[in-house]
């Protein structure tokens, strides 16, 4: 396969210290719809994660002073490889992730404009005088701050997006002039390991430490050495709530920004374009398998187009194309692994049992991981399938008698990541954006929808902190503030 794809990344190694770490250890990566080994990925241990911290800790200072110009030119230079290896990346990521071409496509080009947005951000990193003549104290003094790099970034990333999340901890991190260990899930590294040969090619042409950008790969031991770490200023997570948590413990006091899921609400109005509405759920429901935080999960219907909607949407679920993520007609693909499926069928079982309806013909038994995409209707609001996040796909219908009962139906949840509604009113949509509890409402398109420039993130479990260039390069600074009196007082 590393043949085949032209990569630049050294087999059974991993970039750690200021070069490639040969490891005897490895895990077998499975293309998650037939189960084929289509990789061996190194595997690293608790050892190679202290010696990460070394280095990294050992690199701060020449990362500190790279110029602005510097920065900016890196990640250009990364910008401009990743473009150039689009299309192995592409690969790497079907193959590890399982999910269809389109989805894969898509992470390539939305990590392209990550880096993009990255760079233009370098030169804004900035910061503002502060009036210290208000109090008595400070007459005659001047007064301001500038942001400075937070130290040594820990990115952990999932295996939905591999690529994208990783991009969203390294960029902002080399913008910032903070070195970055990155620690992929341990089912999807491929595409990750590759980033970071780009990565260390680009920092080499410009005579910068290969220790700026480095990776771990393993099981949850070797992520928590880095955690723990007095060393490690801020831990960037994206994954689930249970494991968010547990490492907001690890690294306290220190800083956690944290991605960690939602189970999303879409709410459709009666005054609602439905077929706009039922076009987004299959649009916003099963990409990437359904296995997105975003994706639609909970639909919450206003009583008048309850009917209309719901025949629509199962009518039209024949829409989507079941099969090998390989084929770029392909929707919707197995899930990651066995395990996922037999949860997430487990969940729709729970959910039937308690009085939801099975709209569609299920989710089938061919395969553990193959789920063909399901619609439950009358779910109940205290099953699993509607209170958690289910990452697969299936979607949830229920019916309320008015836009302020869906507010408050999607509201009652621990999760609070993103929502969506479907209306033609201004007032609704209003109602929506100012009392739904989450990071990001977006009305009239999926919950889905992110731009990468815009603050990420959620509220409640859904986590802390906001990705997207800007707001991650803030998070990954610290201010430090100057107070001069021009003459000392005697």
């Amino acid at each position: 396969m590393s043949d085949a794809l032209d990569l630049i990344a050294p087999a059974n190694a991993l970039p750690i210290g200021d070069g490639w770490r040969a490891l005897e250890a490895s895990a077998e990566i499975v293309f998650p719809y037939d189960g084929s080994v289509v990789a061996t990925a190194p595997v690293s241990g608790a050892q190679d994660s202290r010696d990460a911290l070394d280095a990294a800790e050992a690199a701060r200072a020449e990362l500190a002073a790279l110029t602005t110009a510097q920065r900016k030119a890196i990640l250009a230079g990364i910008t401009e490889r990743v473009r150039h290896a689009a299309a192995r990346l592409e690969e790497l990521l079907i193959l590890e992730t399982g999910k269809p071409r389109v989805d894969c496509r898509t992470e390539v080009n939305r990590t392209i404009v990550t880096l993009e947005a990255t760079a233009e951000e370098v030169s804004r990193i900035h910061g503002e005088t502060v009036p210290l003549d208000l109090q008595e104290l400070g007459r005659g003094m001047i007064g301001y701050y500038t942001r400075k790099p937070a130290g040594v970034v820990v990115g952990i990333a999932g295996f939905n997006y591999p690529l994208l999340l990783a991009t969203h901890k390294l960029a902002p991190a080399i913008a910032a002039g903070c070195p970055v260990i990155i620690k992929p899930a341990p089912n999807t590294p491929l595409a990750t390991i590759e980033l970071l040969a780009i990565a260390r090619e680009v920092l080499a042409a410009h005579g910068v430490t290969a220790a700026a950008v480095q990776l771990v790969n393993g099981g949850p031991e070797v992520g928590e050495i880095l955690v723990r770490d007095p060393r490690a200023a801020v831990v960037s997570f994206t994954g689930s709530a249970k494991i968010g948590h547990l490492i907001a413990q690890q690294a306290a006091p220190r800083k956690a920004l944290l991605e960690l899921g939602s189970n999303t609400g879409f709410i459709v109005a009666a005054d609602a374009d439905l077929e706009a509405a039922v076009d987004a759920v299959l649009r916003g429901g099963f990409y990437a398998n359904g296995q997105a935080c975003i994706s639609v999960q909970r639909v919450v219907l206003e009583r008048p187009i309850a009917e209309r909607f719901t025949a629509r949407l199962v009518e039209r679920m024949s829409e989507l194309v079941v099969g090998d993520p390989r084929d770029a007609a392909t929707n919707v693909a197995p899930v990651i692994n066995a395990a996922s499926g037999e949860r997430i069928r487990a969940m729709i079982d729970r959910a039937r049992a308690a009085g939801a309806i099975l709209l569609t013909d299920g989710p089938g038994d061919a395969g553990a991981a193959h789920l063909a995409p399901v619609v439950l209707g009358d779910v109940p609001a205290d099953v699993d399938v509607w209170c958690e996040e289910i990452f697969g796909p299936v979607v949830c219908l229920t019916t309320v008698d008015s836009v302020d009962d869906a507010i408050a139906l999607v509201n009652d949840s621990r999760y609070g990541l993103q929502a969506a509604i479907y209306t033609a009113s201004l007032q609704s949509a209003f109602a929506a954006i100012e009392q739904l509890e989450v990071g990001g409402v977006v009305v009239n398109e999926i919950p889905g929808f992110r731009s990468d420039i815009m603050p990420y993130g959620g509220v409640k479990d859904s986590g802390i902190g906001r990705e997207g260039p800007r707001f991650a390069i803030e998070e990954f600074t610290v201010t430090r503030m100057a107070m001069i009196r021009p003459q000392a007082r005697s």
